[in-house]
């Protein structure tokens, strides 16, 4: 049965707990002081560069690694957008949640997907779609201590029970936050004075939360989708106190890029009613137990920081050879998704999908293959020695480690026929993008595979082209986020 959309958003009840007053607009939102003028640049220049730039946050909800794979609802749903509109999706991680309408008008993204609040004041500096979700905001604050003993009322008077209550009290919220007008206001509606104290913008709402469940902080502000998800993780939390209506979530724009809004927004309107978006929502936000697993879990860019249980033995094993451990780790997932006993129909097989003859030159026969430091061992040797390979052909490390990743994937000899029919056909022989790779492409024409200098004959060339192109992003997502 599908999900009504209206069901998945966060309404208010009419029951609900409401302010007795109606809150102003922001208008007095504080943003930068100095707001760069947007760029001309649309859906035309989008489509041209192929690729869509996305400023968002490293977030529960928003984007985060967990065992070396991308997630996040805001995410999942950015990369269908970029598939549908045939581009690439490049990830900017804003370092300062106070400065993202900067980046955006300055370039350096195309939309800003980070749970991002419409205000009046921020609609009068950029365009917003349509929502993609309602919430509210809610004051988070710790539950006494063994508050698992006591009775209900006895809870009650050791927590915040309306917003009256905040007189006098600190809450921490960044300064060009919605949080902020909003508790400003607030302090007008109830006629006394709540101490906002401007926490550092590189702080994320999560983080913020985080600090209130670890007592470092008192209280802050969040909306309550992500203070729902964040409840699973710190259950000595409270979320029950709302301090301002319905608010809308949404993508922001350049408000110069008219054509981006009225594509974005059709798509958005359609994808909204598949079940695409419902088992999107549904994994993050109402599958609250496994999502709390992932973000918890030591190999989550969230709190463990590491990768998979093996990066001990990657970590030695890319040293060896000068490697980020992160690339080599972007390789092995690649191979295996960290699958020890994975095993191809081509007869590859461990962490490094090794064909037994090349493992046995590194000295792994059929009983160690499948050992995780034997094949990691002989996968990294083998990296090594086409590293070596390409060394003194290929002068730009960049270029040079994608001819070695190509040549992982469908041998040496395929990338030196594609290198040879790059020489024929007037390419740079030096330069595996958008030249030696595309010659690559060619090796599955018998006009180009049958071509006398070519002498490993056919390759289904989209394969390895492909490879290269997921290694690199995957390993651009590690850097992005893993120490």
């Amino acid at each position: 049965m599908k999900l009504n959309l209206g069901i998945l958003l966060f309404v208010l009840c009419a029951n609900c707990f409401m302010l007795g007053c109606t809150p102003k607009a922001a208008d007095d939102e504080v943003i930068e002081a100095e707001i760069t003028q947007p760029v001309p640049f649309g859906l035309q220049e989008i489509l041209e560069r192929k690729k869509l730039i996305a400023i968002t946050e490293n977030s529960s909800t928003s984007y985060f690694i967990y065992k070396g794979q991308p997630l996040g609802f805001e995410y999942e749903l950015l990369e269908l957008f970029a598939k549908h509109l045939g581009v690439e999706l490049e990830i900017v991680l804003a370092e300062d949640l106070d400065k993202v309408i900067d980046l955006l008008n300055s370039g350096k993204g195309d939309i800003i997907a980070a749970n991002y609040t419409i205000t009046a004041r921020r609609q009068g500096l950029i365009a917003f779609t349509n929502p993609i979700m309602l919430t509210r905001q809610v004051l988070v604050q710790r539950l006494p201590e063994k508050h698992q003993r006591m009775n209900y009322d006895e809870i009650r008077k050791n927590l915040v029970r309306d917003p009256i209550e905040l007189t006098g009290k600190e809450v921490y919220v960044r300064k060009n936050s919605a949080f902020y007008s909003r508790l400003k206001h607030l302090s007008e509606e109830i006629g006394a004075h709540i101490q906002i104290v401007e926490a550092d913008g590189s702080l994320e709402t999560e983080e913020l939360i985080e600090m209130v469940a670890n007592g470092e902080i008192d209280y802050t502000i969040a909306d309550e989708n992500v203070a729902r998800l964040n409840k699973s993780f710190y259950p000595n939390i409270d979320i029950s106190v709302p301090v301002s209506f319905n608010q809308k979530i949404a993508w922001g724009l350049r408000n110069n890029a008219p054509n981006l809004l009225d594509t974005l927004n059709s798509w958005l309107d359609s994808i909204q009613k598949a079940n695409d978006f419902h088992s999107i929502y549904l994994k993050y936000f109402k599958a609250r137990s496994d999502h709390a697993l992932r973000v918890q879990s030591e190999f989550s860019s969230l709190k463990g920081g590491g990768i998979s249980e093996y990066d001990a033995l990657v970590k030695v094993a890319a040293k060896s050879i000068d490697w980020d451990w992160r690339m080599l780790s972007a390789v092995i997932y690649q191979e295996s998704k960290f699958d020890p006993n994975a095993k191809s129909w081509t007869g590859a097989s461990g962490l490094m999908q090794m064909i037994p003859e090349t493992a046995a030159k590194y000295g792994v026969d059929s009983t160690s293959i499948f050992d995780p430091a034997a094949n990691i061992t002989a996968g990294t040797k083998y990296l090594g020695w086409l590293s070596n390979f390409w060394l003194d052909k290929v002068e730009d490390p960049e270029q040079r480690q994608k001819f070695v990743l190509a040549s992982y994937n469908v041998g040496l000899g395929h990338i030196i026929d594609a290198r040879a029919l790059a020489e024929k056909l007037n390419y740079d022989s030096k330069v595996w993008d958008e030249n030696v790779e595309n010659c690559l492409l060619l090796k599955s024409k018998p006009k180009y595979y049958n071509d006398p200098v070519v002498k490993m004959g056919y390759c289904r060339g989209e394969e390895p082209y492909r490879y290269v192109k997921n290694v690199i992003t995957r390993f651009e997502h590690l850097k992005r986020l893993i120490p």
